[in-house]
Parts: structure tokens; C-alpha cells; sequence
């Protein structure tokens, strides 16, 4: 499982996943000094880093590489959380306490990306993810509360 991308590591894969094209150090470097004062050589360090830990590959282009990413954004960010889920010894709670911190636009993300993984489910079959979060969310504070009150018995 992947861990988590360091915060250059971060700033210079979401240069590279952005441009979806083959890049320059040079390049990331002149857009990464538009915020902060960095050298060359440590973006040159960081890209090999990321290329040794297989985020991305690099081609050869004269005298220096062009980096492309290996994976999406979106790939990255689901091994993440799946690797936080797996960790924890009750994932049906700890996914009951994910969907309850979601927004309202994050549970309609939701029930589309449900759709698509589970294309032959009918709709109506398929609650609306606001219920669905909403009485999962419930059901985790009740749960929560009761403990505390056994708590403090």
C-alpha cells in the first residue's frame, strides 16, 4: 500500500497529475517558485524520489528526463483510504463515520460513483445517498451515545 505523498512530494505530483503530460524538472520548478523559493536541485531530488518509489516514469528527452505519472490522483487517494479502512478494527463503524462527515455534495459523489460500480442495481433499489448517510450517521451517534452512557454507569 502506498503512503502518504510528503507535502513537496505532493506539490510536485499535482503539478505532473494536472498537466497529464510528460514534464520537465524545469518545468515543475519555474511553477513551484511562483509560491515559494525552491532550488533546482531539490525538485531534480524529489522527481528521482518519486520515480524510485514508482510514482512516476521518466523518459530521456537530450540531457534531461520528461516524468510521467504512473497513476491518477484518484487512484492515489483511493489506496489511501482503503489502506485507513483496512486499519481499522471495525470498518463497518469507521465507514458509518466517514459518510457521516460528508457533505451533502460529497454523498451525491456517492450514490454516482455507486451507479457505476453497480450499474444492474435498479434505482429504486439504490436509496438516496442522503438517507442512506443520513440514518448510517444516525445510527453511529446513537450507537455513540449509548456507550458513553455505559461509560458512565
Amino acid at each position: 500500500m502506498p503512503r502518504q505523498l510528503g507535502e513537496l512530494e505532493d506539490a510536485v505530483m499535482t503539478r505532473v497529475w494536472q498537466w497529464n503530460r510528460p514534464v520537465t524538472v524545469r518545468e515543475v520548478l519555474e511553477d513551484l517558485q511562483q509560491e515559494r523559493s525552491i532550488a533546482y536541485t531539490t525538485v531534480m531530488t524529489v522527481m528521482d524520489n518519486l520515480h524510485q518509489k514508482g510514482w512516476v516514469r521518466r523518459e530521456v528527452d537530450g540531457r534531461a528526463y520528461r516524468y510521467t505519472a504512473v497513476s491518477t490522483r484518484a487512484a492515489y487517494s483511493a489506496a489511501l483510504m482503503n489502506e485507513a479502512w483496512s486499519r481499522s478494527d471495525n470498518p463497518a463503524a469507521a465507514l458509518v463515520a466517514f459518510f457521516g462527515m460528508m457533505s451533502a455534495e460529497q454523498r451525491e459523489a456517492l450514490r454516482d460513483a455507486m451507479r457505476i460500480v453497480v450499474p444492474a442495481l435498479p434505482e429504486d433499489e439504490v436509496p438516496p445517498a442522503g438517507e442512506a448517510v443520513d440514518e448510517a450517521a444516525d445510527e453511529a451517534t446513537e450507537a455513540a451515545d449509548g456507550a458513553e452512557s455505559e461509560a458512565g454507569r
